[in-house]
């Protein structure tokens, strides 16, 4: 690890003015992504500004009936909220599938949103990576890796986002709060928090570099039963090989992008009155990538539809 310079902030207003100040600065939470990146040597940051003491873990109520969860709110305290429970469940398994209890205790609502790939190529500093080094190229294009992007790739990358919490809140159409260090504030859609690679891979998100996660806003669920599916190498603590949430009449995928994935195809043919496997189907026809993977991809789409239609009718 390379000598950084630490320093942490005594409110939001300090972080932001701290990140404006520092070219390369990164905001440090639960660490537990960021940290072992460092180590590597694949993430350098000049700075670190510690947010993890500041009051943005609070989980309440919104005026519209939805909830509003802090950026530093732990995975742990997210997917055991009984609100999160009773009304958002396919969050909270979503949650419970994605880490260690060690690491759900440490991880932050915020730092899951902003973890990088588990692409094997990026992970290892001795692969060429246009996502570590831009013009290096793209190891997995032609690599052994079960989790390839089937939508939204490019000629330069095809890793995937590893956040299972970010495809439940997909489905949610939740949507993230951030501010800049001049005080403005956006909201956007958790859907397209990231950014696709096309030529500019090594670019995760539309995040200025003094940009902040204050909290997650879900609105109301949708009506109807809801759903999660995950396919990984093994029943212990690993990224997912594919992924799905499905919450009433809304359907996204993970590990198949650089972002989750709302299936917009699949949604419109369950509107249109198709079965579970005829929808995946619809999904999964604009697919690229090999066979099986789209294959597997297909089958857990289907399970999970079929799994809240038979909720449904339960």
């Amino acid at each position: 690890m390379k000598p950084f310079a630490f320093e942490r902030a005594r409110d939001v207003d300090h972080a932001l003015s701290l990140a404006a100040a520092s070219p390369g600065a990164r905001f440090l939470a639960g660490g537990t992504n960021l940290l072992d990146l460092m180590k590597l040597e694949i993430e350098q940051p000049a700075r670190l500004i510690d947010v993890g003491r500041l009051p943005l873990a609070e989980i309440a109520e919104t005026a519209a009936g939805g909830l509003r969860i802090g950026a530093l709110a732990t995975n742990t305290a997210v997917a055991s909220d009984p609100r999160v429970r009773s009304r958002y469940p396919a969050l909270a398994r979503a949650i419970l599938a994605g880490g260690s209890v060690q690491l759900r205790n440490k991880a932050t609502v915020g730092g899951n949103l902003m973890q990088r790939t588990r692409c094997p190529y990026f992970m290892d500093a001795a692969k060429p990576c246009n996502k570590r080094l831009p013009g290096s190229g793209c190891s997995a294009m032609e690599g052994l890796s079960r989790s390839l992007a089937l939508f939204g790739a490019s000629e330069m990358c095809v890793a995937v986002s590893p956040s299972d919490m970010s495809v439940a809140l997909a489905a949610f159409d939740a949507v993230a709060e951030t501010v800049r260090a001049d005080g403005s504030v956006r909201r956007r859609p958790v859907e397209t928090l990231h950014r696709l690679p096309g030529e500019a891979p090594q670019v995760d998100t539309d995040l200025a570099p003094d940009e902040l996660v204050l909290a997650v806003e879900l609105p109301p669920p949708p009506p109807g039963p809801q759903a999660w599916r995950k396919v990984r190498a093994r029943a212990s603590y690993t990224g997912a090989i594919a992924s799905v949430a499905v919450a009433g009449d809304r359907v996204a995928l993970g590990a198949v992008a650089a972002r989750p994935w709302r299936a917009r195809l699949a949604e419109a043919a369950l509107a249109d009155g198709a079965s579970a496997a005829e929808a995946a189907a619809a999904e999964l026809a604009h697919a690229e990538g090999p066979e099986g993977r789209r294959s597997l991809v297909r089958r857990i789409t289907a399970d999970a539809i079929r799994e809240a239609r038979e909720g449904a009718a339960s």
